[in-house]
């Protein structure tokens, strides 16, 4: 969902937008001419000392119109990044004003190019709708963590790609009509499915096949993958307008957001074909899925010394293509079937041979008639830990000749009559990043000239080039429109490329497109899909119609006796869920009476009408009786004089008096005096409300003069001992209150349609054995009560328990109750965390000790309420804790090859000279008089040497690695012409064309003496790292200053590089160690994930 961005304040709904792989991308259908378009490029410093709320780039002009970027550094109302395209001149454009823009966002990645998050859209820009794009762009936890490579040096690179494109009205485009298509809705979570459903769709011999499986009226399709799918093909062949997907995706299971993000586009193809296959089974189409999409292929090793071979045939469904290295669909096969040798230590056991050279490969026996590929575009990426998407240039051809170059890709049991020649039927697309995108299909489905692209609900013709040459990927050089901002040709990745083909075998195209009617649908299968036709057209009627109409809402004493105490406690009613009439504004009153009679069976004379009125405090109760003259008018008419508030329904309260024989008798006539009441009965035993019936009583009468009646109405002796309270409003607290029965109903202001609730007089001594002796207590609890469903911490995903509470509870009411149930003698060692709604998980800052007053603080996220707390057992109290700063510092041993790494909890006013005092404690030193110093490293750099007298307060280790070590005796004894310089290691990386420096590892401090050389540098750095000699010898090394090397020879006096200047700023320029990075990729196990350069970590708490 992509929404405006709007200043979000409290009394606004935050959206939180998920730009997730189903973002609607719905692109125009486009004049084939180049739309203008532009890349802009925004280099924000200081980025985490940006203090306002928002942030805007400058303005840059595309397509003749200004834009800017407007971003929200710690998030709009969220913890993510939140990024918008905004127009920049809107306040100043005419009335009116509307332009339509393609675009892409992107924060780059200025380590490795390929990690950057891109995600596009799309949006027509007006002035109700000035900005679009992403609330939740990307997290604010990976946006500030140094070792990731979006934040360096305190610069953030904002990129935006903008293609403006001229405006088609898209509400009013109609798929059916322009190409005779529909498309399908997308679901929000359903990305991939839609593209991949078309795609099986336009295959007419398994669509012929799926309406010839056998089905029953008695299926549900929520709980029947194959009538789902029935109905849903019948719906893409038959319906006007775009289709609804919820019930196939129930029938099969994946009726959650998560089971969506959990799949690909592979996995549901083989779910969906595998479950058909199953449900095929004995029926007259069992073994279509066989003969339409399975191949097979002869895994084969075969020694090249000794007469020896080995072959297993395997079916396949789909085939899973390199992209990688390869340049086109032919290069991936070549791929595939290329011989790998079996030698050396890599030998293969051979039965009775024992090892023995081999080569080992994979030949295809037959290939399918219709050929699904996979192309690889999503990767994991092992030395990120990351999956990450090539978009390399890739081609498939329009024809695909599978037999080429004498057969090479095929076995020698391959049938070689058949001729593996295959047209293309289809090409699904991925527009986007690794972090979210968009999926369509290209699909041409009679195979003639003419391609359609399937787009969610929109369906347009388009040209062979758009269906083909534009999904290869790779890059493509931007046009000059805008050259004040990019003075260079500009190439740009393509982000949206194909993921899946499929091609249909020329040989085979006849059968497989083939021709499928009405008479291929099962009878009830169109009988069900006619029926639920005929509710929509019936629903879209009633909508049309709707103004014709009044719908009344008639409440009974029966529907009153069958809420209270059940769905409902205060008030009377629900009226969503009593009988409702849909009458004719113009009929009267007096014949709707009549309907009620039929419905009911009460006669007309003995039937009473109240309208129910909206009080003040907020409640809802009936008011008075209809006039017999209100009775003659129209139905249309009494509801306008009923409620305003309410007028799109009538809202009545039936009153029916019952003889003694239990037959409706005609009601009493209401005098001035005369007031209605409705009575609860309360029972604190067993903590039940229920409602009991109503009364006329007179306004001078006193309630001393009903209670053997609502004794009799609770089944109670005639002269039981009772309390009354009124009823008299529960928003936002409860209020009800003792009734005086010696005074009159009107002293005690009581008057129609008033609540009284009565329960039996408590004896003082056994008010004490229940928890809500009386009414009001009751209903108090009953306002406020709330389950709160508690999690660990550590565990985000799982209910640990849960504790119904009230909402009133204070802070140490809530954190009692959990000890409590934990077993804990004490409860200040409970650490709370609220719930964010919209991301689903814990807050990042936990509740202060005492740092809320009641349950209902904790729970509130924005104007949101969750029901989930989270707790932690810390190990000392949590006031005390508070008072404390606790760092985290890793320890570098001077002679020992480890990092260990300790929590340091000290009072916040401490220093830094106090945290190297309590590491002393904690650590080995070389020798006693070991001097320690802290630093803080930041992205395998040493940026800063902390001075001992700094004050710890302000130390963030959150997102740098604060180092320890012992200062080096050379370091202490500087002579005047020495230097110390930072030494870091590095590797090098070509990205698009450009070259990165990548620093990884340890970074660490180096004396250098005046006229010393590198060959008297490299001895000291090999001895201090111990690298073996046959690695060192394949270092280079070189001089860096603003990430540019210059690499050294032996004979170079290094001191001559190095300028006189502070070594607190001397991360600029540095001696650079450049070899690969071998060391195996550790995560501390603290906060941070960093990389350590080939040194164990250990972890002390």
């Amino acid at each position: 969902m992509l929404v405006p961005q709007s200043d979000l304040t409290d009394n606004h709904q935050p959206m939180e937008v998920v730009a997730q792989p189903e973002a609607a991308n719905t692109v125009e259908n486009q004049p084939v001419e180049d739309p203008p378009s532009s890349r802009f490029t925004w280099r924000i410093e200081n980025f985490s000392r940006l203090n306002a709320k928002k942030h805007y780039s400058e303005v840059f002009v595309v397509g003749g119109y200004k834009w800017r970027i407007l971003l929200f550094p710690k998030g709009n109302n969220v913890d993510h990044l939140s990024m918008y395209l905004d127009v920049a001149d809107s306040a100043s454009l005419p009335y009116g004003w509307s332009r339509y823009a393609q675009f892409s966002l992107a924060v780059v990645n200025q380590i490795h190019n390929k990690y950057s998050i891109r995600k596009d859209t799309q949006h027509q820009f007006n002035a109700r709708e000035s900005d679009w794009g992403f609330t939740s762009f990307m997290p604010l936890g990976e946006l500030y963590d140094p070792c990731r490579g979006y934040l360096v040096n305190d610069t953030l690179i904002v990129e935006a790609e903008v293609v403006v494109r001229r405006i088609v009205d898209y509400w009013t485009y109609d798929s059916k009509k322009e190409t005779g298509y529909v498309g399908l809705k997308n679901q929000g979570a359903t990305c991939y499915m839609n593209s991949l459903l078309q795609t099986l769709y336009h295959i007419p011999y398994f669509r012929k096949a799926v309406y010839h499986m056998p089905t029953t009226e008695n299926d549900m399709p929520s709980g029947s993958i194959p009538l789902a799918l029935q109905s849903l093909f019948y719906k893409l062949q038959y319906s006007d307008s775009s289709v609804a997907t919820k019930e196939l995706t129930k029938s099969f299971g994946w009726d959650t957001h998560d089971s969506f993000m959990q799949h690909d586009v592979q996995e549901l193809n083989r779910v969906l074909c595998e479950k058909l296959e199953d449900k095929m089974k004995g029926t007259v189409v069992e073994g279509t899925i066989q003969q339409l999409f399975e191949g097979h292929h002869m895994n084969y090793i075969e020694c090249i010394n000794v007469d020896y071979k080995s072959t297993r045939k395997e079916s396949f469904y789909d085939l899973q293509l390199d992209v990688k290295g390869c340049h086109d669909v032919y290069a991936s096969f070549d791929k595939y079937v290329e011989v790998e040798r079996l030698e050396g230590d890599n030998k293969y056991h051979a039965e009775q041979y024992g090892l023995q050279d081999a080569k080992k490969g994979v030949l295809f026996i037959d290939f399918p008639p219709v050929l699904q590929l996979q192309l690889k575009r999503f990767e994991y990426d092992f030395m990120r830990d990351t999956m990450v998407k090539i978009n390399d240039r890739y081609e498939f051809p329009l024809q695909l000749d599978l037999d080429r170059d004498g057969g090479k890709y095929l076995s020698p049991d391959a049938d070689r009559r058949v001729r593996n020649l295959y047209t293309l039927h289809s090409v699904l697309v991925h527009s986007g990043g690794v972090h979210g995108g968009h999926y369509y299909a290209f699909i041409r489905p009679t195979l003639s000239d003419q391609w359609y692209k399937f787009d969610d609900e929109r369906v347009t013709k388009e040209d062979m080039k758009r269906a083909l040459e534009e999904q290869y990927g790779g890059e493509e050089e931007l046009p000059q429109t805008n050259p004040g901002f990019n003075n260079t040709p500009f190439k740009f990745t393509k982000y949206s490329n194909a993921y899946m083909l499929v091609y249909i075998r020329e040989s085979d195209k006849d059968k497989i497109i083939c021709n499928v009617d009405e008479k291929d649908i099962a009878e009830h299968l169109r009988e069900r899909l006619k029926k639920e036709q005929e509710e929509k057209e019936h629903k879209k009627k009633e909508k049309a119609e709707a103004h014709l109409y009044t719908i009344i809402k008639v409440a009974r004493d029966d529907d009153l006796a069958e809420q209270i105490g059940k769905d409902i406690y205060f008030d009377l009613v629900d009226h969503d869920k009593v009988r409702s009439f849909r009458i004719q504004k113009q009929i009267t009153f007096n014949v709707f009476k009549e309907e009620i009679a039929k419905e009911f069976g009460i006669p007309v004379q003995f039937q009473r009408f109240w309208l129910w009125a909206k009080r003040q405090n907020h409640t809802y109760r009936p008011n008075r009786p209809l006039t017999p003259l209100e009775e003659t008018q129209s139905v249309g008419t009494l509801r306008e004089v009923s409620n305003k508030v309410h007028n799109a329904e009538l809202r009545l309260f039936l009153e029916v008096e019952l003889g003694l024989d239990l037959r409706p008798i005609a009601p009493p006539d209401k005098m001035k005096e005369d007031i209605l009441l409705f009575f609860k009965h309360y029972n604190p035993e067993k903590e039940e409300l229920r409602f009991v019936g109503r009364l006329f009583v007179k306004s001078t009468g006193k309630p001393i003069e009903i209670l053997s009646k609502l004794n009799k109405m609770a089944g109670y002796a005639p002269d039981e001992e009772i309390n009354l309270y009124e009823e008299i409003k529960f928003e936002p607290s409860v209020m009800c209150e003792p009734i005086d029965k010696k005074i009159t109903f009107r002293a005690s202001q009581l008057e129609d349609g008033d609540i009284v609730c009565f329960q039996k007089s408590l004896p003082v001594e056994s008010i004490e054995q229940f928890r809500y002796p009386d009414v009001p207590s009751f209903l108090e609890y009953v306002h406020n009560r709330q389950i709160v469903h508690f999690r660990s911490l550590e565990k985000p995903k799982e209910d640990d328990f849960c504790l119904e509470m009230s909402r009133l509870y204070t802070y140490d009411d809530v954190v009692e109750r959990v000890a409590q149930q934990l077993g804990l003698n004490d409860p200040s060692k409970i650490r709370l965390t609220s719930h964010n709604c919209y991301s689903q998980q814990p807050k990042p800052q936990p509740i202060k000790y005492r740092g809320v007053d009641h349950l209902s603080d904790m729970l509130v996220h924005y104007n949101q309420t969750s029901d989930i707390l989270y707790y932690e057992v810390l190990d000392i109290p949590l006031p005390e804790l508070q008072g404390l700063k606790t760092l985290k510092v890793a320890f570098h041993h001077a002679t020992k090859d480890e990092v260990v790494i300790h929590t340091i909890r000290l009072p916040k006013q401490s220093t830094v000279g106090d945290v190297i005092n309590d590491l002393k404690t904690k650590v080995e030193l070389s020798h006693p008089d070991a001097e320690l110093r802290l630093l803080e490293v930041f992205y395998h750099k040493i940026y800063k040497i902390f001075p001992p007298s700094e004050k710890i307060e302000n130390i963030n280790d959150q997102y740098w690695t604060l180092r320890a070590e012992e200062i080096p005796e050379e370091e202490k004894n500087l002579g005047p012409n020495d230097r110390l310089i930072h030494v870091y290691h590095f590797t090098k990386e070509t990205a698009q064309n450009q070259m990165q420096i990548l620093n990884f590892g340890e970074p660490f401090f180096l004396v250098i003496h005046e006229g010393e050389t590198l060959a008297e540098i490299k001895v000291r750095i090999q001895k201090k790292l111990q690298v073996p000699d046959e690695d060192f010898a394949k270092w280079k090394f070189a001089f860096l200053s603003l990430g540019r090397p210059e690499y050294l020879q032996d004979s170079d006096i290094v001191s001559s590089r190095f300028q006189r200047r502070d070594v607190y700023g001397a991360w600029e320029q540095y001696l650079g160690l450049e070899h690969s990075d071998n060391a195996p990729k550790r995560a501390y196990a603290a906060n941070q994930n960093r990389h350590t350069f080939e040194k164990p970590v250990k972890i002390y708490n």
